[in-house]
């Protein structure tokens, strides 16, 4: 396929705007050739002919998808006592196809907010896959590993490990058509697993290559044990030999100078959820520290339940508002900078440069947003134009969305699946939880 636009923008390094440009894809849904239409090489293919922008898919760092179906519950809560009180008891009512029903709901309303991937901790695993394969998204799948009360009905923490394991060995770290799912390791915390735990399952995920996608210093309450007897979850997982390989700290919000260097120094990253840091008043993430110390920093909506929606547009905004009021630096973030969090740093952060940006031998995971909106005051200069899609627009923009190739949203409804279908779904077992 060969698709032209306007405006293309690749979301490389330096956040280029290319105008009357063109991407080719090759029949495996991967990118071939992205330029102005003057320098394109010639090519019989199908013309895909847009209107308006086209940019890669953005990519959430840190979600529990499946939440949706708790959206709006403990909502006035604390972290600590959210979890402990309303989340844990209600999930624990879960079955897999509950989780199968709001992993589905959960991943239309990702793709027509343009977030084509997304990096999730969850449980049911079988749900969640068979979830992303039916909507056509993409996912880096970390199944939940959790030794807390009353998770044992899951099984042990070791037979959670090995499961991951088993599958990695089975079907590879990547596997289904687009290469749609991968697959990695999702410890829950420093504060729900026994240390040997992190210890163990960072050997597992570093000897496979795979992810490592833990939740770390979130709040102030939630791993006090760990600062007292470790100094800080960072320092504890640097003891247990766990921040070698991918790893991918979500949150990050109570870190000090030493743990930005530690996580530096061995080249973890950092998830970045602005609207549920601060819903549950977890504070603020030090995010122009973290990225002046070169930490990877993406951007996530977390679940559903916190941070109520899985709009990363939205995100974006927030944690550019933050940055600029806590570092009195109205420059913190730019929206370039916020563009490029979204999309390629987001890659980046989960260990992937095969997606959030347009370029040869990426995924095709497209996203065709509408000019034609009063967002846009002056659509012809690069840099208003990004300024207004950031800071102005955003999901409310997105008209179409492939990926690998492949339209999975047309004219803002999803192709794979019935949107109204999923929602009904959705909310009859949100009924029952609530009952």
């Amino acid at each position: 396929m060969r698709f032209t636009a306007p405006v293309v923008l690749p979301c490389d390094e330096a956040c280029s705007v290319l105008r009357d440009a063109v991407v080719d894809v090759d029949d495996a849904g991967r990118i071939t050739w992205v330029g102005p239409r003057a320098d394109a090489p010639p090519s019989d293919s199908p013309v895909t002919a847009l209107a308006g922008a086209l940019l890669p898919g953005l990519v959430n760092t840190h979600a529990h998808t499946p939440m949706a179906l708790l959206r709006g519950m403990g909502g006035d809560l604390p972290l600590m006592r959210w979890l402990q009180e309303v989340m844990w008891p209600a999930e624990g009512r879960l079955t897999a196809s509950d989780v199968q029903a709001g992993m589905t709901s959960g991943c239309v309303e990702l793709l027509r907010t343009g977030c084509t991937t997304s990096t999730e901790m969850y449980f049911f695993s079988d749900a969640v896959i068979d979830a992303v394969t039916a909507v056509g998204s993409r996912v880096v799948f970390t199944p939940g590993i959790i030794a807390a009360p009353g998770w044992d009905r899951l099984g042990s923490w070791e037979q959670m490990r090995d499961d991951v394991s088993a599958r990695i060995d089975d079907v590879g770290l990547r596997s289904g058509p687009g290469e749609r799912i991968e697959l990695g390791y999702g410890p829950h915390a420093a504060y729900t697993l026994p240390p040997e735990a992190l210890a163990s399952v960072a050997e597992h995920a570093q000897a496979r290559g795979a992810l490592m996608h833990i939740h770390v210093a979130e709040a102030v309450e939630e791993d006090v044990a760990q600062r007292a007897e470790h100094g800080s979850v960072p320092a504890l997982l640097e003891k247990l030999g766990a921040l070698g390989g991918r790893v991918l700290a979500a949150h990050g919000v109570q870190l000090s100078d030493d743990d930005i260097a530690l996580l530096a120094s061995r080249g973890a990253a950092v998830a970045h959820c602005p609207g549920s840091n601060a819903k549950l008043a977890a504070g603020v993430a030090r995010v122009t520290t973290l990225r002046r110390a070169g930490v990877r920093v993406g951007l996530g909506t977390d679940g559903p339940a916190s941070g109520d929606d899985l709009d990363l547009w939205a995100e974006a905004r927030l944690a550019g508002l933050l940055a600029r009021v806590t570092a009195a630096d109205a420059a913190a973030l730019t929206a370039s900078e916020l563009l490029l969090m979204a999309t390629r740093e987001g890659a980046a952060a989960i260990g992937r440069d095969d997606v959030g940006t347009l370029c040869p031998g990426a995924w095709a995971d497209l996203v065709h947003v509408d000019l034609d909106d009063p967002a846009f005051v002056d659509p012809s200069d690069d840099a208003q134009l990004i300024s207004n899609l950031v800071w102005a627009g955003g999901s409310r923009l997105v008209r179409d969305v492939w990926v690998a190739g492949e339209q999975v949203v047309a004219a803002g409804e999803p192709t794979r699946v019935n949107r109204a279908t999923t929602t009904s779904a959705l909310r009859a077992v949100a009924a029952t939880l609530r009952a």
